[in-house]
């Protein structure tokens, strides 16, 4: 492959917890501000759990037309309102662009459970007949990706990868392969909504689940304190271009290149076999010819679970020796969102290239034993050129993406 079909990311738009734009997102993660608080859009007594990461400010009915409201779910209005936002971001009009040239490829977890359990209770309450005919599609994992198509009238490849947190990065993938075959420009990432009454409770009935109360302490990935994550909302888009393309329309407001990609499974224990997250590290970093030595910061998958993060350090630390490279998880601010984490800690990589500049992972006490990693934990100002961002999805996905400046 040649130099100028390099996969550039021309717009970019977070949706998070602590901030509902990507600008207050990213002013919040750099002072520390969270977003997790006690969950309050439902009864939440009989529930183990008492904190989430939830978007505050983002009223649905202000942003998405009507008509759409009640096809979509939550989950869907947040990637609708962030495409939009990164389009404009990227300074592209889709109506000036031929339609089967334009790709949309996004991550999806839970789908859209919200709007599945208002039909359900429906279904229960009134009989079948009340049932709308959206459920059909509303929580289905493809009906963002369809969403977006249909908005913006693009018909180049689509598609919707479904791994959890590791699918946020798996999503930006496929976006390259699509833009590698014959798509111009392409729209990718993720977003999750998880909190609703039945969401969450499939999300502690699995026991990953910080039962902690204090907003501040709850989420400590890699600490001596950890016992599990926070579930938060959110996510972000992008807008991913070929570089030939990308420069013969601006070339200037590049935020950074998607350099390498690499996704492996974990393998059986007993096996003896390279632990899975080991090595989509030196898949990612071999696919972007880039050493370890060329890298500026790891934006961890950090999922809080004591024997997952012991697992996650000592896969980093092979790579990079002990203290070897700056990490860290500012998602200890807003929670894990599943679909929509890795993708939000990509657009970190990027801001933070852009602006020289590591958010810190605030809050966090004594490491754990195992840990030998040099934990960002305030903001640090630094130049980054490279990132590599890590993310693990349930039963054993891993996937890691070098993000490099352009």
């Amino acid at each position: 492959m040649t130099d100028d079909r390099r996969t550039v990311f021309s717009g970019v738009s977070a949706i998070a917890p602590n901030g509902s734009t990507t600008k207050q997102f990213w002013d919040s993660t750099l002072n520390g501000v969270s977003g997790i608080r006690p969950v309050d859009t439902f009864d939440i007594s009989g529930y183990p759990v008492s904190l989430a990461g939830q978007v505050p400010d983002f009223t649905a009915g202000d942003l998405v037309e009507g008509r759409l409201m009640v096809q979509t779910d939550r989950w869907t209005q947040l990637g609708l309102v962030a495409a939009d936002r990164a389009l404009e971001d990227a300074g592209v009009d889709p109506a000036a662009l031929d339609e089967y040239d334009m790709s949309v490829v996004t991550a999806s977890s839970s789908g859209g459970n919200e709007f599945g359990q208002r039909e359900i209770q429906k279904l229960w309450g009134k009989g079948p007949r009340f049932v709308g005919p959206y459920q059909s599609i509303a929580w289905f994992y493809a009906a963002t990706t369809g969403q977006i198509s249909i908005r913006h009238g693009m018909k180049g490849a689509c598609g919707v990868l479904v791994g959890e947190q590791a699918g946020g990065l798996d999503a930006l993938a496929q976006a390259r392969r699509s833009l590698r075959d014959d798509a111009a420009m392409a729209v990718t990432g993720g977003t999750d909504a998880p909190l609703g009454p039945y969401a969450l409770a499939c999300h502690a009935s699995a026991e990953l689940l910080t039962t902690r109360r204090d907003p501040v302490r709850a989420y400590q990935p890699f600490g001596a304190e950890a016992d599990g994550y926070v579930a938060g909302e959110g996510g972000a888009v992008f807008i991913v271009e070929r570089e030939d393309l990308w420069r013969a329309r601006d070339g200037e407001r590049g935020y950074g290149e998607l350099a390498g990609y690499a996704a492996t499974f974990d393998p059986r224990p007993g096996t003896g076999r390279e632990p899975g997250l080991r090595r989509a590290i030196t898949l990612a970093l071999a696919d972007a010819r880039v050493s370890p030595f060329d890298v500026d910061v790891v934006f961890a998958d950090a999922l809080g679970v004591p024997e997952a993060d012991r697992a996650e350090a000592e896969a980093i630390s092979a790579v990079f020796g002990a203290y070897g490279v700056p990490v860290t998880a500012p998602k200890c601010l807003v929670g894990r969102l599943h679909a929509g984490g890795a993708p939000l800690d990509v657009a970190m990589a990027l801001l933070s290239i852009r602006d020289s500049v590591v958010p810190g992972t605030p809050g966090l006490g004594e490491l754990a034993p195992g840990c030998t990693l040099d934990i960002v934990r305030e903001t640090r100002e630094t130049p980054v050129r490279t990132a590599l961002v890590l993310a693990r999805g349930f039963e054993g996905f891993n996937a890691a993406t070098v993000i490099r400046s352009v």
